[in-house]
């Protein structure tokens, strides 16, 4: 997924041919599977069982549902706090109320980790956004691994500016050592 291109070899924008306009996200997900890049991915998104549970427990399930989905016992710590912005999952996704902004803005955090697979490496994040509407920022920018393994985290914050209901605004950020390049989609929605 995160090895996935979304533009074709002329640099150009993949395009919907239902409707003969650029493809989005929501058309063709994280990309198209480069498999020569996907044998060496540089940095993976390492999503364990305990962050599904996790996740679930941001979804407010009750204990049943969860045990039921996890076939073991599993209970949520009233002591932690869960959001399901922070699922490790290698695509970003928000949804704006636009009656509520009010002409203001809105701010959404994601928390992610990611595991060096290919050794040490500095990896420098780029940010493209189709949309003045939303600007989106991440700290740290750089993430330095010592060697396969090491895991580093970082927080993605998106700043939102009221939209008209039934948009919808597009970005993507790109993890890059000068060797691989680790992408992620981001999807935003007014309602």
């Amino acid at each position: 997924m995160t090895t996935a291109y979304h533009k074709g070899k002329d640099s150009k924008p993949l395009m919907d041919v239902a409707t003969g306009k650029d493809a989005t996200p929501f058309d063709f997900g994280a990309g198209h599977v480069d498999p020569k890049a996907a044998l060496d991915p540089g940095l993976v998104y390492d999503l364990t069982a305990d962050g599904y549970l996790d996740f679930l427990c941001a979804l407010n399930y009750t204990p049943w549902q969860i045990n039921l989905l996890a076939r073991r016992n599993a209970t949520c710590d009233a002591d932690k706090t869960y959001s399901v912005t922070d699922l490790n999952y290698p695509s970003f996704a928000a949804q704006f109320d636009s009656t509520h902004m009010a002409g203001g803005s809105s701010v959404v955090k994601f928390s992610r980790t990611l595991t060096s697979v290919s050794g040490a490496g500095t990896y420098k994040v780029s940010i493209s956004t189709d949309s003045k509407q939303v600007k989106v920022s991440v700290d740290p920018g750089v993430l330095s691994f010592g060697a396969a393994n090491d895991k580093k985290s970082y927080t993605v914050t998106v700043t939102a500016k009221s939209g008209s209901p039934g948009t919808s605004s597009f970005a993507r950020i790109v993890w890059s050592d000068g060797t691989h390049r680790v992408g992620s989609p981001m999807a935003f929605t007014w309602n």
